[in-house]
């Protein structure tokens, strides 16, 4: 019997790993390593979730039609040219699966999200990581990466890890520059936590080169619920939508999400209280002796002295009941990336690193 092989580029992937949970030992256990809301999910979307129960034995609509429309009518976008995925991870695979493959070139920056890598590879394309500059997106350098064997270029905006962000003038000269043929992925898992932003969008409406992802995981607090969504030119979103499974989401995570999206108030409220206690954070790292670059997410990035430190500092954490996320398969090997919690989160952590730093 012949051998049964995986497609090329399967078993170059690494598995992803997410941000733990737990500390061996410790029962009392502050998370601050997946960048979760730390105020949970908003009233409106609790009560459709236990609504939404009573229903549990239906089969979701195929066209997520209520969901588009809430989406669009919040963000005075175009129903027809949204689709929704199992987080907005599914729908950056929808694109690679529809855009890239064998042969092909998918453009990631250096301390990019590490899905994007994955997803060239298992469509078979080869992914080709760009320098940053002090941990942000270079857009020249980008273009001067870009060949013909390019397909798709992905940027996160603001990134992660870094918590940086370059301006939507940046982002157009990205796009109004790359290549005919090549598609720009703007993944806005982060957007809402930036004040005005649009994540994209006037972008995507005036060019047929942009595809915005954004998610319900963050500021929605609704990480356990796998729920995404994508916007586009229509004539993309055609295509991608020919490779989503037709139930890819459940009931229970369509009248969520529409709560949640248009439950306006309660974002607002968490993206004000993001801000406040972020760069309260940020500022009193900095006063400590620890590096941070502003942020437009809802994390930090604390820069230590070499990976000794960091290594050092996250063990302490530990030994403290605090988990953070080591980001040394960002290339970032001196950093720890810290969750934005609640204002006791906040300062509990802040009081070990200081501890850790020696400072009173």
């Amino acid at each position: 019997m012949s051998k049964i092989t995986p497609q090329p580029g399967i078993m170059e992937i690494a598995l992803y790993e997410s941000g733990a949970s737990t500390v061996a030992g410790k029962s009392e256990v502050l998370k601050l390593s997946s960048n979760e809301n730390p105020f949970g999910a908003g009233d409106a979307a609790r009560d459709a979730y236990l609504r939404a129960g009573h229903d549990l034995h239906r089969y979701p609509s195929t066209d997520h039609a209520n969901l588009r429309k809430a989406i669009a009518e919040v963000h005075g976008l175009d129903a027809d040219r949204i689709i929704c995925g199992a987080g907005s991870d599914e729908v950056l695979q929808f694109a690679a699966q529809c855009f890239a493959g064998p042969g092909d070139e998918v453009i990631y920056t250096e301390h990019g999200f590490s899905m994007y890598p994955i997803l060239a590879r298992a469509v078979g394309a080869t992914p080709v990581e760009v320098k940053e500059t002090d941990r942000t997106v270079d857009v020249d350098a980008i273009l001067r990466a870009c060949t013909k064997k390019t397909r798709i270029v992905f940027i996160a905006n603001p990134a992660n890890p870094t918590g940086t962000m370059i301006p939507d003038a940046e982002v157009a000269r990205l796009a109004d520059n790359l290549p005919d043929g090549v598609l720009l992925v703007h993944d806005g898992a982060y957007t809402e936590f930036v004040e005005g932003s649009d994540g994209g969008a006037a972008l995507v409406e005036a060019k047929k080169n942009v595809l915005m992802t954004r998610t319900f995981s963050k500021i929605y607090g609704l990480g356990g619920l796998r729920i995404g969504w994508g916007y586009g030119p229509k004539e993309l979103i055609d295509v991608m939508q020919r490779v989503r499974q037709p139930f890819n989401l459940s009931e229970t995570q369509l009248r969520v999400a529409e709560a949640a999206v248009r439950d306006t108030a309660y974002t607002e409220k968490c993206r004000l209280d993001n801000a406040r206690l972020r760069e309260w954070l940020r500022s009193a790292l900095v006063e400590i002796g620890v590096e941070c670059d502003p942020s437009h997410a809802n994390f930090v990035l604390a820069r230590f002295a070499d990976a000794d430190e960091a290594d050092a500092c996250d063990a302490h954490l530990k030994e403290a009941g605090i988990i953070v996320r080591r980001v040394a398969g960002y290339k970032l090997p001196n950093c720890l990336r810290i969750t934005v919690g609640d204002e006791s989160g906040c300062r509990r952590v802040l009081h070990a690193i200081a501890q850790f730093k020696g400072v009173r």
